[in-house]
C-alpha cells in the first residue's frame, strides 16, 4: 500500500471512530493535508466549521468506503459447518447513489453472498450483523433489507447447495 492510500485509510478510519476532529491535526505533513483534501472532493469527508475552528467529519459515502477497505485488508472467516439458516439481502439504491451500491456489492461478495436476482443477495455465511452495521451507519433504511430464514423451497436449496459447495 502507497503512503498516500495508508494515510487516506487511517484518516477513515479515526474518522469512522469519532464524530469529528479538528483539521489541525491532520495538517502535519503535505502527503497527510493531500489525502484530506481528496477524501473531501471524493465525497468520502467533509469540513465542517465550528466557532473557533474547522472540523473534518465522515460523509456516509466515507463509511460506505471504510467498510469496503477493511474488508479488502481482512481475510472474512468462512464457517466450515452450515447452521441451517441462509442470509439474504435485498438491495435497492436509485442510480443516484450508484457508488454506494456498487460498493456494497462489493462488500457482498467478499462476504462470499451470490447475487440471486439483481438486486438480491444470498449467502449461508452469518454475516448478517456486519451488515446490519453497515445498514445503520449508511442509514439504509428500505433501501436495505436482511433476512435469515431456514426455508426455502427445494429446487431452489438445491441449487444454492451446488453454488456453495455444501451437502444437504
Amino acid at each position: 500500500m502507497s503512503s498516500k492510500s495508508g494515510y487516506t485509510k487511517k484518516i477513515l478510519e479515526v474518522l469512522g471512530q469519532k464524530p469529528a476532529i479538528p483539521t489541525a491535526e491532520l495538517k502535519t505533513s503535505y502527503a497527510l493535508t493531500r489525502s484530506v483534501k481528496n477524501l473531501v472532493e471524493g465525497g468520502y469527508a467533509e469540513i465542517q466549521n465550528s466557532d473557533n475552528q474547522p472540523f473534518l467529519r465522515i460523509t456516509q459515502k466515507g463509511k460506505a468506503k471504510l467498510h469496503s477497505i477493511t474488508l479488502v485488508n481482512e481475510e472474512m472467516p468462512v464457517p466450515v459447518s452450515w447452521d441451517g439458516f441462509w442470509r439474504i439481502i435485498l438491495l435497492d439504491l436509485p442510480e443516484s447513489r450508484k457508488s454506494e451500491r456498487e460498493s456494497l456489492r462489493y462488500l457482498l461478495k467478499k462476504a462470499g453472498f451470490v447475487c440471486l436476482k439483481n438486486s438480491a443477495w444470498i449467502s449461508p455465511y452469518p454475516f448478517e450483523h456486519l451488515f446490519t452495521n453497515i445498514k445503520k451507519d449508511l442509514g439504509l433504511t428500505t433501501e436495505m433489507m436482511i433476512i435469515v430464514s431456514e426455508n426455502i423451497d427445494e429446487e431452489t436449496k438445491k441449487i444454492l447447495f451446488e453454488a456453495f459447495g455444501k451437502k444437504p
